[in-house]
């Protein structure tokens, strides 16, 4: 049986996908302050629970927007919340 030809490199797509939803954020004016992290899961955890401790739900919006599960149990995610409570 034939093997399976590698996939193509990604690097550069996933550079161009980030430049690009930060210069589309930029544009749109949006709200929201967002900040994305790369960390192992426990870390990922203790972070967005330092988020919600920060900047309590029901007055910033705060929330994960996006995660995903990476190799090695690490986990990438972004917070979002407002700027401040008025």
């Amino acid at each position: 049986m034939a093997k399976k030809p590698p996939g193509p490199p990604l690097e550069g797509l996933r550079r161009q996908i980030a430049r690009s939803r930060s210069e589309r954020s930029a544009r749109s004016g949006s709200v929201f302050v967002r900040e994305t992290f790369r960390l192992e899961r426990t870390a990922a955890r203790a972070k967005a629970r330092e988020w919600f401790e920060t900047w309590p739900k029901a007055a910033y919006w705060t929330e994960v927007e996006s995660w995903r599960q990476l190799e090695g149990d690490e986990i990438e995610f972004t917070m979002r919340r407002l700027p401040s409570a008025d």
